[in-house]
């Protein structure tokens, strides 16, 4: 049953609405990181082969599987965003009153938040100028806005995520999304 729904009737407040919304999300996003993933090494594994076994190497392979690589990272970034396990630098923080560190770390989150915000406006008009331009890679020929794009929207998503995060609490079950 994804996001939709009468909350009302339901007797779910708003944020349990906005939860189970993060739920499907975050359930979309491992499928699509999994999916790009999954792709990549089939590819990689399928040059390999014909590279050793029949002499033929797929000229754009490389090209493709970075793409897919920067959209599985850029994707899957938006779980990990929402669960706050970003690599941090708070051994000084670990050791200060829980109130300092509370503080801290909430101002750590609204610095995240604006610095993504940033990236996804500063990214938009060179996404623009690649779609105008019909920028293409090299190798493949594949059009170039379509990777770029992937990392402001994963910037994006991120915000959403650790904005969603901060207002709702995050999930209420040790079990998580």
């Amino acid at each position: 049953m994804g996001c939709q729904g009468d909350a009302i009737v339901a007797g779910w407040s708003m944020t349990d609405t906005v939860l189970r919304c993060v739920r499907a999300l975050l359930a979309l996003l491992r499928l699509l990181a999994g999916v790009l993933l999954f792709a990549s090494v089939a590819l990689n594994f399928a040059n390999v082969v014909g590279r050793y076994f029949f002499g033929v190497s797929i000229e754009w392979a490389e090209e493709i599987i970075l793409f897919l690589m920067v959209g599985c990272v850029f994707f899957g970034n938006g779980v990990v965003a929402w669960s706050g396990r970003q690599i941090r630098m708070d051994v000084i923080v670990a050791m200060m009153p829980a109130k300092v560190r509370e503080a801290l770390h909430l101002l750590s989150e609204l610095v995240f938040i604006a610095t993504a915000l940033t990236i996804v406006v500063v990214a938009l008009p060179v996404i623009r100028d690649l779609w105008n331009f019909d920028q293409r890679s090299q190798a493949a020929n594949f059009p170039l806005f379509i990777p770029q794009a992937m990392i402001p929207l994963g910037f994006l998503l991120m915000a959403l995520l650790v904005t969603i995060r901060l207002i709702t609490g995050g999930e209420r079950d040790a079990a998580g999304p």
